[in-house]
């Protein structure tokens, strides 16, 4: 049984992002979308961890955030915070369609 570190940091990542959007624009938003997705990838963490064929959760967690964060990219064309996030969820999206793969 592997712990699946990248899902965690990853979960971290965007736990930390919400918080640092809450800290330094003061959006309440962001720091929500960060507590529930990075809730939400960590728990898809935890289960590849137990079973490396189960990535419902962190695929559906990682393509939903890369494309809102895709979406806002493009309106905004800010490569941060929107582009990095969205580029990292696309390649979380693309390790674990390597996983179910191998």
């Amino acid at each position: 049984m592997a712990v699946d570190w990248i899902g965690f940091g990853y979960a971290a990542a965007i736990a930390l992002g919400g918080f640092m959007g809450y800290k330094r624009k003061g959006s309440v938003m962001s720091l929500m979308a960060g507590l529930v997705f990075g809730g939400l990838s960590a728990y898809g963490a935890y289960n590849i961890s137990h079973d490396s064929k189960d990535i419902k959760v962190s695929l559906l967690a990682s393509g939903v955030l890369s494309l809102v964060m895709g979406m806002r990219y493009k309106k905004s064309g800010k490569l941060m915070p929107a582009g990095v996030m969205s580029g990292l969820s696309l390649l979380m999206v693309f390790r674990l369609l390597l996983l179910i793969m191998v």
